[in-house]
């Protein structure tokens, strides 16, 4: 068995879900202590944090990623246990194979490798949290408030999300588009269906401004983003019975917006659309994170070489998908790129990867430090 998926086995048999990293942060430090790293075990209400770095002088590479996982579902939907991390046929399965322990022990492998096989210029670092699949409070976002208030600076991140599409390396996130999630509550006056003149429908006040909301072009995207999205995702009104009118509406939307978009724009927009319509409303705003891109520099062309060295292929440059904790790093200054394995199975029963492609991330992630610190 190669030092990647043993190590790769090692974290998926913790069963750390979000917040609980179990045993994973430790069995990381144990590792990196034998190549000169230094930790800081940064823990924060009930989330785990690992810092560790070398030391010396020069730019600093980090490696970031998540030890939680989401939960396993059904347990006898199941080929094999979630935590049981077995290798059949030549793909290793369990929760966390893809997204994204098996990218963890790449990253640990290809350091370990670099170390002994090149005097590299600069620094390297790992950055691990155990609350990216949950609330994303306590994790990466406190880890980067305490490098600043230390005057820690990283050049070059590295994030392992699952980033590839058919194949290693095709997909590489560059950046993300922000998220604003709101939290609408509509008021009427609750009555009965058969006298409605005695009742305010606040569903059918609503209506109006729906329609305006979701047919509105909010801007037209750039070079690196699509266009700003305004999706409802959640409704509900009424008491469960046929014959009452409700009393109010909640409605939960978000919003997916590019760097041509702010937040306090598309609230002022979302609360003008409202008020001209003359309702009675409490709204609530929660911002997940705000949009990031990367720019060809030195990790994006590193990243291109080192996937075109080993995969034999050229890359996408994307900014598509969800949120990630690139979106926590990125506002330090530094060049964050993703970059992990095949997403086909994430979050789902039978999650897997293949040996084989783990292998190359460790290869690709190797070729990268080699690009930059030598």
């Amino acid at each position: 068995m190669s030092a990647t998926i043993d190590l790769a086995q090692q974290l998926i048999r913790e069963p750390s879900v979000t917040p609980d990293d179990c045993q994973c942060q430790k069995i990381l430090a144990d590792r990196l202590t034998a190549i000169g790293f230094s930790h800081q075990h940064l823990s924060f209400e009930d989330v785990s944090n690992l810092w560790s770095v070398t030391h010396g002088e020069g730019p600093l590479l980090v490696f970031a990623g998540h030890t939680d996982v989401v939960p396993p579902g059904p347990l006898g939907e199941w080929q094999h246990a979630p935590f049981d991390a077995v290798v059949d046929d030549g793909w290793l399965n369990g929760r966390g194979a893809a997204d994204m322990k098996s990218s963890i022990a790449a990253m640990v492998v290809a350091v370990e490798r670099a170390i002994e096989k090149h005097k590299l210029k600069g620094r390297l670092g790992f950055l691990i949290t155990s609350d990216e699949e949950g609330p994303a409070v306590n994790g990466t976002v406190k880890v980067v408030e305490h490098l600043n208030n230390t005057n820690t600076k990283i050049d070059w991140c590295i994030v392992g999300e699952p980033t590839s599409s058919k194949h290693l390396g095709d997909t590489i996130k560059n950046g993300r588009r922000g998220s604003m999630n709101g939290n609408l509550t509509v008021y009427g006056k609750q009555g009965h269906v058969a006298y409605p003149h005695q009742a305010i429908n606040p569903v059918h006040l609503i209506s109006g401004a729906l329609q305006e909301l979701t047919s509105r072009a909010w801007d037209n995207g750039n070079e690196f983003f699509p266009p700003t999205t305004f999706q409802i995702s959640n409704i509900n009104a009424g008491t469960g019975v046929d014959n009452v009118v409700p009393g109010e509406i909640n409605l939960r939307f978000n919003f997916r917006f590019s760097t041509e978009s702010t937040t306090d724009h598309l609230q002022s927009v979302v609360m003008n659309v409202l008020d001209e319509h003359n309702l009675n409303y409490k709204l609530d705003w929660r911002i997940s994170g705000q949009p990031f891109i990367t720019s060809r520099g030195d990790l994006v062309n590193a990243t291109l070489t080192a996937i075109e060295r080993i995969c034999g292929i050229s890359s996408e440059l994307s900014t598509s998908g969800g949120t990630s904790d690139g979106r926590f790093i990125a506002p330090t200054g530094a060049q964050v790129i993703e970059l992990g394995p095949s997403n086909k199975t994430i979050h789902q029963v039978n999650e897997r990867i293949t040996c084989e492609e783990l292998e190359k991330l460790t290869d690709v992630y190797e070729e990268i430090i080699i690009q930059l610190l030598t």
